[in-house]
């Protein structure tokens, strides 16, 4: 049965699942009221309880269903026994119902790497400010973004609290907390209201939490009318398919490939650009570097434009 659908279809359909499974994790770890924050590399570069049990849930999963894949995650786990509590084994039939692009119907298992970020927007979620947090499930073949799954665990969030101040029976069915968004190239994206940002204004989405000379250099030369600083590079981009912002800019090598993959494909099937700070196409490889070494840049329209404001010395500064 599985089998007449193709491998891509069926590991979307999957992913989608997990997504929502790993929404449900990030936030029972914080109802339980104990974040166990380790922290990695700055103050600023932080991992959570969830970050780990997400990880391991989305992993585990996939690799029980699909065990010829490549699956890259962000967090450094040791191997061992995953409880089977955080294994989800079902699938999003609505997925399976879609037609796979005839580019991708031959592809094989072995041909697809899978970049996860248990959760983006981690120092965020450590602050309460949850509307920032994703999860990301990206799908690459052959070097190329194919595939992406963002969940928003607190999707509806403010919609939810204020329903609860007002009411303490249960929310109603316009404040479900929490949403799936999905996409494949050539099919297109799924999960949300495409709007664009008001046209003339550039809305300018960028890092909260880690700025430096380069990024507000790169910033003021596109005159922006606004400058949002949030977190997590999967918000910024639901920021520009949502019409909030018109460019997501960042001018530094922060972010990594588990941070992009998913989000570009979201952008990129409803006609956007996300791109390195010189305008190359970024690679999702297994063997390539994990580190976006030379930033990140996105439009969902105008995307010209912001490229073309990018100065000539923060280009020479960051090197691909």
């Amino acid at each position: 049965m599985a089998s007449s659908h193709t491998v891509l279809m069926r590991l979307v359909a999957s992913a989608y699942s997990i997504a929502q499974k790993a929404g449900t994790i990030v936030r029972c770890v914080i109802a339980e009221g104990d974040l166990d924050i380790v922290q990695k590399t700055s103050a600023t570069d932080l991992q959570t309880k969830a970050d780990r049990l997400v990880q391991m849930s989305i992993c585990s999963s996939l690799a029980r269903k699909f065990p010829k894949l490549t699956i890259i995650g962000e967090e450094d786990l040791p191997p061992g026994e995953v409880d089977q509590e955080l294994i989800e084994d079902g699938q999003w039939e609505e997925i399976l119902k879609q037609p796979c692009p005839s580019q991708y119907q031959a592809i094989k298992e072995e041909d697809l790497v899978v970049w996860v970020d248990p959760l983006d927007g981690t120092k965020e979620y450590t602050e309460g400010l949850l509307d920032n947090v994703t999860v990301l499930i990206g799908i690459a073949y052959e070097g190329k973004a194919i595939a992406g799954i963002i969940n928003q665990p607190y999707y509806n969030y403010q919609n939810n609290e204020k329903e609860k101040h007002r009411n303490d029976a249960k929310a109603g069915p316009d404040a479900v907390l929490g949403r799936t968004i999905w996409g494949v190239l050539g099919l297109g994206a799924f999960g949300f209201q495409l709007k664009e940002a008001p046209a003339g204004k550039h809305i300018i989405t960028t890092t909260r939490s880690h700025s430096n000379k380069l990024v507000n250099d790169c910033i003021s030369a596109m005159n922006p009318d606004t400058v949002l600083r949030v977190g997590g590079a999967g918000n910024k981009i639901i920021q520009l398919i949502e019409g909030k912002a018109s460019a997501y800019v960042f001018a530094s090598a922060g972010c990594k490939k588990w941070d992009t993959c998913a989000p570009e494909v979201i952008l990129h099937a409803v006609g956007g650009k996300l791109t390195d700070i010189h305008g190359n196409a970024l690679k999702y490889n297994k063997e390539v570097k994990h580190m976006n070494s030379a930033g990140v840049l996105a439009a969902l329209r105008n995307y010209e434009y912001y490229a073309s404001h990018v100065p000539e010395s923060v280009k020479s500064a960051l090197i691909p």
